[in-house]
C-alpha cells in the first residue's frame, strides 16, 4: 500500500512494527558487515515471529497460537480450559 510522504498514519502497522525493528534490533547491534547483518537481523525476525508475545493476540507468542489453531480440539476448547483452570 501507498502511503503519502509525511503521513505515516495511512499505514499505521507497518509503521509500529518499523518502530520495534528500529528500536529492538537496528539501534542495539553494530553490524560489522552485511553477513552478520543477515544473521542476526534474521534471529530477531524469527524471535518476533514465534516467541514474542503480541498484544493483538492476548500476550501470547505466534507460536502459542499456530499450536493452538493445530490442536485436535482448536482454540475454543483451549480457552474453555483456560477459563475452568
Amino acid at each position: 500500500a501507498y502511503t503519502a510522504p509525511g503521513k505515516p498514519w495511512q499505514n499505521g502497522a507497518i509503521e509500529s512494527f518499523n518502530s520495534r525493528f528500529r528500536d529492538e534490533c537496528l539501534d542495539r547491534e553494530w553490524f560489522a558487515n552485511r553477513a552478520e547483518a543477515r544473521i542476526i537481523i534474521e534471529q530477531w525476525r524469527n524471535h518476533y515471529n514465534e516467541h514474542r508475545p503480541h498484544s493483538a493476540i492476548s500476550y501470547r507468542t505466534p507460536a502459542e497460537m499456530r499450536q493452538r489453531a493445530l490442536s485436535p480440539c482448536g482454540a475454543l476448547a483451549a480457552d474453555a480450559i483456560e477459563a475452568v483452570a
